[in-house]
C-alpha cells in the first residue's frame, strides 16, 4: 500500500470517494441525492469530531421543475420571474444522524412556520412556500422553527433529477391501493393512470407516483408511500445495481441539485454504512381553524423524535399483526418465533407477493415498534399507510425477507396460499 499522495488534487479526489457510499445511501433517502460543491460558494462547517460517531442533521427537499410556457420548462431553472407556476418543496424531511441510527422525519407541506398570523398571508406561512420566497437558507430556518433542532447542512433536489436516480436504480415496485390512481394535468404533461394492484415504474411515471395524493387520501398518504419507496431503494444501496447508479447520482452536481453539505461531515459516515439503521416518522399536526394550515404538535413530536427512547416494557404487551407477502411462507415461521420471545397476540394475513421492502409499521406505539424492528433488523415507518390500532404492530414481509429472514422458513408449518390463490 502507497502513502499519501502528494498529487494537488488528491484531498479533494479522496473526499469525493469517501462520500460516494454515504453519497448513495441518503440519494436513495431522500429521492435526491448528494452532492459535492467544486469548491465555489459557502459550505456548512463540519460538526463531527475527527474519530468520534457522526452526529449531524441534513435538510432534504424536493423541488418542482419551473415552468415559464404551457408545458415547456424554463430554461433557467434557477430564475425566479415570469414563471408559470413558483418551485414548492411539496416534499420536505430532516434527516438525523447518530452513528448508524438515521432518523428521518417527514414534514408535511401545509406546515405553518412559527405561530400562525392571521393577518398574514396563510400560503406564505406554509413550509413549501419558503424555499421560493428565500432560496435554501429560508427553507432552513423554517424546518429549524418547526423543529427546534439545529440543521447542519441542506440538499434541494429536482424532480427530473429524482427521475435519473430510480431510472439508474432500476425502477420502483408499488402496490396501487383500491380505485387506483388518476392524475391528469394538460397544464404540466402530466397523464398518470394506474390501476390498482402491483406495478413497476420507471423514473418518470415513479416520480408521479410519489407526488400524487389522489388515491392515497391527502398529504399525510403521500408522505407514507413515499417512506416506502425510500425504504425499497435504500434496500438496493450494497447492490451491483447500486454502485452502477454511482455517476448518475454524483452526475447531479449543478444539474438538479443544490447543497452545501461538507464533506468531511459525510465522509465520517463511511464507517458506519454497513450498520445504518433507518427509521421514518411524520411530523405531528394539529390543524388550525379555518386554514389548511397546520401547526406543530410539541409534546407528541418530542415523543416521537426526541433523543431519549421511550421505555418498553421487558414483557410485549402490543399485537403484532404481520402481513406475509414474502411467498416463502415466513410469516407462519414470524408467528412461531414471536410467540416464543412473549408476544401474547401475532396473527399473519397471507399476502400475494410482494417487491415492497420488509418493514415494521406503527401508529403511536413508537417504543414497542422501534424494539421490534432492532430485533428483526428492519426499518421502522410511522404513518397511515398500513392501518394499525393503538396497541398494534405491524410487519410487512416482501420477498426480500426470502434473504434477510430466511431462517424463519424453518420455524414455518405448511405453504400457505394467499388470497387470490397465487
Amino acid at each position: 500500500m502507497t502513502g499519501p499522495s502528494s498529487t494537488p488534487g488528491a484531498p479533494r479526489i479522496a473526499g469525493l470517494r469517501a462520500l460516494q457510499a454515504f453519497g448513495l445511501t441518503l440519494s436513495c433517502l431522500s429521492l435526491g441525492g448528494f452532492a459535492l460543491l467544486s469548491g465555489a460558494g459557502r459550505t456548512a462547517a463540519s460538526s463531527v469530531m475527527p474519530g468520534a460517531a457522526p452526529q449531524f442533521t441534513v435538510l432534504i427537499a424536493g423541488r418542482d421543475i419551473v415552468y415559464c410556457y404551457y408545458q415547456q420548462p424554463c430554461k433557467n431553472q434557477d430564475q425566479r420571474t415570469g414563471l408559470v407556476q413558483p418551485p414548492n418543496t411539496d416534499t420536505v424531511m430532516l434527516v438525523k444522524v447518530d452513528g448508524a441510527r438515521v432518523r428521518v422525519l417527514n414534514i408535511p407541506r401545509d406546515t405553518n412556520v412559527g405561530p400562525f398570523d392571521r393577518f398574514g398571508s396563510i400560503a406564505a406561512q406554509k413550509v413549501n412556500s419558503q424555499y421560493f420566497a428565500g432560496g435554501p437558507e429560508a427553507l432552513t430556518r423554517a424546518v429549524e422553527t418547526i423543529t427546534g433542532e439545529r440543521v447542519d447542512s441542506y440538499v434541494i433536489v429536482r424532480t427530473d433529477y429524482v427521475e435519473r436516480v430510480i431510472n439508474a436504480l432500476g425502477g420502483l415496485d408499488v402496490t396501487v391501493p383500491e380505485g387506483g390512481i388518476e392524475w391528469i394535468d394538460q397544464a404540466a404533461g402530466v397523464n398518470l393512470q394506474l390501476p390498482a394492484g402491483p406495478h413497476h415504474l420507471e423514473g418518470k411515471e415513479a416520480v408521479l407516483f410519489l407526488r400524487v395524493r389522489k388515491g392515497f387520501g391527502d398529504d399525510y398518504g403521500r408522505i407514507d408511500h413515499q417512506k416506502q419507496a425510500l425504504t425499497q431503494l435504500a434496500g438496493r444501496l450494497k447492490s451491483a445495481q447500486g454502485l452502477a447508479a454511482l455517476p448518475t447520482i454524483l452526475g447531479g452536481i449543478g444539474n438538479g441539485v443544490e447543497t452545501n453539505a461538507d464533506p468531511n461531515t459525510l465522509a465520517a459516515l463511511r464507517p458506519f454504512l454497513g450498520q445504518l439503521k433507518l427509521s421514518f416518522a411524520t411530523l405531528p399536526t394539529d390543524e388550525i381553524p379555518g386554514t389548511f394550515n397546520l401547526a406543530v404538535n410539541r409534546e407528541r413530536l418530542a415523543a416521537l423524535w426526541g433523543d431519549t427512547p421511550a421505555a418498553v416494557t421487558d414483557a410485549p404487551a402490543v399485537k403484532v399483526t404481520v402481513v406475509d407477502a414474502s411467498g416463502a411462507n415466513l410469516g407462519a415461521g414470524l408467528k412461531t418465533a414471536l410467540t416464543a420471545l412473549g408476544y401474547p397476540d401475532v396473527q399473519v394475513t397471507v399476502a400475494p407477493a410482494s417487491q415492497e421492502a420488509s418493514q415494521v409499521f406503527t401508529q403511536q406505539d413508537v417504543a414497542q415498534a422501534g424494539a421490534l424492528a432492532d430485533l428483526l433488523n428492519l426499518p421502522r415507518l410511522q404513518g397511515e399507510r398500513f392501518p394499525v390500532a393503538p396497541g398494534e404492530v405491524g410487519v410487512l414481509l416482501g420477498r426480500d425477507a426470502q434473504g434477510s429472514l430466511a431462517q424463519l422458513a424453518a420455524l414455518g408449518g405448511p405453504p400457505a396460499t394467499p388470497p387470490d390463490g397465487n
